[in-house]
């Protein structure tokens, strides 16, 4: 399917209604739990509506002894950075229904960023909210694992990806880890 804006809202209804179904919670894989090290900088996400929640990776990557980031999203224009995030810390509104960090600490480089997403295939490809923020995330730290966070429901057969997409290393559903 090319049309990625009929694309967003079908997977949009096919994830809400999957959710509302059943109660779903994500394993952490093997090989996901093996990337963790101290001090790594792993970016998560508070999940919005029917997304998968990553919070069974980021405990995870806890406790490993990694630092956990979230987005700080400006706008739709402005290319998102991460900060630091104490699990105790309260969050604050921001734009697009997010829940951040309150923007005045200092950006950090993640080296892995657990991606929300609306839909992926069996290629790594994905289509995001389609503002182009993770898009950019992933040109600034092309060295960072990129691992796409989803519902098996979210696959489709294929994704055509722009020039601009970077494909996912992995994808994590609740049913399996995914990677070439």
């Amino acid at each position: 399917m090319t049309d990625k804006k009929q694309l967003r809202a079908e997977m949009r209804r096919a994830r809400e209604a999957f959710v509302a179904a059943a109660p779903r919670a994500l394993a952490v894989p093997a090989a996901l739990r093996a990337m963790f090290r101290a001090d790594m900088i792993v970016a998560a996400y508070v999940p919005i509506g029917s997304e998968a929640d990553p919070a069974p990776l980021v405990a995870a990557a806890r406790v490993a002894g990694c630092r956990v980031a979230l987005p700080h999203v400006v706008d739709r224009q402005t290319a998102l950075t991460f900060l630091p995030w104490d699990e105790n810390a309260a969050l604050v509104d921001g734009p697009f229904r997010l829940r951040q960090p309150a923007g005045d600490a200092c950006p950090i480089a993640p080296e892995l960023v657990l991606t929300p997403l609306i839909a992926f295939d069996r290629a790594l490809n994905r289509v995001g909210q389609g503002a182009g923020h993770y898009d950019r995330a992933f040109a600034q730290y092309p060295h960072a694992k990129r691992i796409g966070v989803a519902w098996s429901v979210q696959e489709v057969a294929r994704i055509d990806a722009d020039p601009w997409d970077a494909p996912l290393d992995a994808i994590v559903t609740e049913q399996e880890w995914i990677t070439r």
